[in-house]
């Protein structure tokens, strides 16, 4: 059986593979949402892989899957994850386990007409890493700033973007 520290070697052979290849811009994101026909659910498909979000049933969903709010807390926790792993590969952190615990809170009342002062998203995101490591405290402090530092969907939730959206009219009949 393979363990994480096996992992990490095999992660830091790739990482320096990937550095000393020619740089190839920026890599193209997308993923397509569809909402399904009589639930309602959302399916979400990026790449070959296909997510379910729903709602709960006080919400009219059939708690199909993870609410988008959910599944942001669990995006931030993947990427911090992976984050994690990268950086302690390429600072060579031996890491025997690592799991990272999301929480944050969203307040649906904010959709109600005429509130006012409650914000639309989820927020006081937080996170916890429990990590088991023979490293001194002093390099797992060095591993978390770097994670802190470049870990894509953490500095995306601190520092947002400007979003552009359009609508497009279709008709019925593409369905």
């Amino acid at each position: 059986m393979s363990t994480l520290r096996e992992y990490l070697s095999h992660k830091r052979a790739a990482l320096l593979a990937r550095r000393a290849a020619p740089d190839q811009g920026l890599v193209p994101l997308h993923a397509h949402v569809t909402a399904e026909g009589r639930s309602g659910v959302r399916r979400i498909r990026i790449r070959d892989f296909q997510i379910l979000s729903d709602s709960g049933p006080d919400f009219a969903g059939y708690d199909l899957g993870p609410g988008s709010p959910e599944l942001q807390a669990g995006v931030l926790g993947s990427c911090v994850t992976h984050i994690f792993l990268i950086k302690a590969a390429e600072l060579e952190v031996p890491i025997d386990s690592l799991e990272v615990d999301v929480r944050a809170e969203y307040d649906p009342a904010a959709q109600k007409p005429g509130s006012t002062g409650i914000p639309v998203h989820p927020q006081n995101f937080r996170y916890e890493v429990l990590l088991d490591s023979p490293a001194s405290d002093e390099k797992l402090a060095e591993l978390h700033a770097e994670v802190e530092r470049v870990c894509p969907i953490l500095n995306l939730i601190r520092n947002p973007q400007q979003i552009s959206g359009s609508l497009v009219r279709v008709s019925s009949s593409r369905a």
